[in-house]
């Protein structure tokens, strides 16, 4: 029997990327894009249920994780590349560009949102996932090769200076959010002991295939058990964890 896109498994998602999507789903739902290109799609998770929405691009540098991601996403109709953004050729751009997990990485990340608008058609959105609030900067971050947290106010700064109108910031995870921290920032603090010095470029490297889960009943596990918070922080939009953005680039 051949599996048709929809009868294909999806890949799990971790706890953190479930509360994540939770926010991101109902974006993509009211925005309907055509086209759809995904900054750093690290192993193809949230690619593929792009792939399943839109005429989808994923492009991911980590050639390790590129690998997991083709043979996740291209079974479903999508494109994914071992490149960066930068290297796509110029087009009339995408209905959608999105970026989960990808600006905190890079130092300038001004230079990085003025180089993805050019990727997003006018009249097109620009969706995106950063962690919230510099005060929580913990081991966590440091081993995940973050050069910092934002808070609602800073990444609209930043996104109205890159050009981009309309914005709109959610904030998640509350409250698992908080615990799931917790655990990982104790978990953390022993791996920085071991990695020596790295620069948070190299350190980012390895980031999409940290805590990544494996296996169908596992993932369906992590979905049932975080299904209750995904309801439970929508009753409070204005605190958490991470922080969801969309804005629009003028027609």
């Amino acid at each position: 029997m051949t599996l048709t896109r929809t009868d294909r498994p999806l890949p799990p998602l971790a706890p953190r990327a479930w509360l994540r999507y939770d926010v991101v789903s109902r974006i993509i739902d009211r925005l309907a894009p055509a086209t759809a290109l995904e900054i750093g799609c690290g192993q193809g998770a949230f690619g593929a249920r792009l792939a399943m929405r839109a005429d989808y691009l994923g492009v991911e540098p980590d050639g390790d994780s590129f690998t997991v991601a083709y043979e996740r996403i291209t079974v479903l109709g999508g494109t994914v590349l071992n490149a960066m953004s930068s290297e796509l050729e110029p087009g009339p751009g995408y209905d959608l560009v999105c970026a989960f997990e990808v600006l905190e990485h890079i130092e300038d990340d001004k230079g990085a949102l003025a180089e993805w608008v050019t990727h997003v058609r006018p009249g097109g959105q620009l969706v995106l996932s950063v962690p919230a609030f510099q005060e929580r900067f913990g081991p966590m971050d440091r081993h995940a090769g973050h050069f910092r947290r934002y808070s609602p106010a800073e990444l609209t700064e930043r996104l109205e200076a890159a050009g981009l109108v309309d914005v709109e910031i959610t904030v998640y995870g509350w409250p698992l959010g908080y615990a799931l921290e917790a655990v990982r920032n104790r978990i953390d603090a022993r791996k920085l002991e071991k990695v020596g010095d790295l620069t948070p470029e190299e350190l980012t490297r390895s980031t999409g295939r940290t805590f990544q889960p494996s296996g169908r009943v596992r993932g369906a596990a992590i979905a049932l058990a975080t299904s209750p918070f995904m309801a439970l922080q929508r009753l409070r939009p204005d605190t958490g964890t991470g922080l969801v953005a969309v804005a629009t680039k003028r027609g």
